[in-house]
């Protein structure tokens, strides 16, 4: 029987965390549930310590990217499924994101959620996503910027070091898919807090846009490197 370790990345999700912990504790099985405290101010760590097996507490805020790899980094189980920590009761739906992986149907699951029910900013940061990972790849992504996956430990070990910040989704889908392992999108009913056309909602696609667009630079050029070496 595959072990499966849960990682959530969390930064101030005091009001949201603790009902992710628990739906995940009380409607979903798995041998370790660890939460990355990437330097939150609020009482996230605290809360999380109810719920968690093991709760790392990052010095300072470092960038999502790096918070779910030094999670998945301690973590011990045969899948890593990475969630987000504003899930809240949604989160007993991981099952149906975690059984293609055990099931040997693919290698990395990646959640498709149903559609936000508002539609906010232009889309240039999921557009920009999806066009890149066509290019480097040739796979139509449905959600290139989910960050509710279900990962083969082999893998993660395998493709090493990702992006910091907000490019780490689509890292690891280029990286795995030239890696030439199986990755499979699955429609997942995830409901998690929705950015919106206010000035926190813009600044954090801004963010995602230039993460991507580095992170898609240093895949276009670790390409490049590739090919000349074969």
């Amino acid at each position: 029987m595959k072990k499966v370790s849960v990682v959530i990345p969390a930064f101030n999700e005091q009001a949201s965390i603790g009902d992710t912990l628990r739906a995940i504790r009380e409607r979903f099985f798995c041998d370790e549930l660890i939460v990355v405290d990437d330097g939150s101010q609020d009482e996230t760590a605290h809360i999380a310590s109810k719920w968690a097996d093991r709760v790392i507490r990052a010095p300072r805020n470092q960038g999502k990217g790096a918070a779910v790899q030094l999670g998945w980094k301690c973590a011990g189980g045969d899948v890593i499924m990475l969630l987000d920590g504003d899930l809240r009761d949604s989160a007993e739906e991981a099952v149906y994101l975690l059984a293609p992986v055990l099931q040997d149907v693919c290698d990395m699951a990646v959640a498709v959620l149903p559609p936000p029910t508002e539609k906010a900013g232009f889309g240039l940061a999921r557009g920009l996503a999806h066009h890149g990972i066509r290019m480097l790849t040739g796979f139509e992504a449905k959600a290139p910027l989910s960050g509710q996956r279900a990962i083969r430990r082999e893998l993660l070990d395998r493709l090493g070091s990702q992006d910091k910040g907000f490019g780490i989704e689509v890292g690891l889908t280029v990286d795995a898919l030239r890696a030439g392992y199986r990755v499979a999108e699955v429609p997942v009913f995830f409901s998690h807090r929705e950015t919106k056309n206010d000035w926190a909602g813009f600044c954090h696609r801004g963010k995602e846009f230039v993460a991507i667009s580095r992170t898609l630079c240093r895949k276009w050029w670790e390409g490049k490197e590739w090919k000349r070496k074969s």
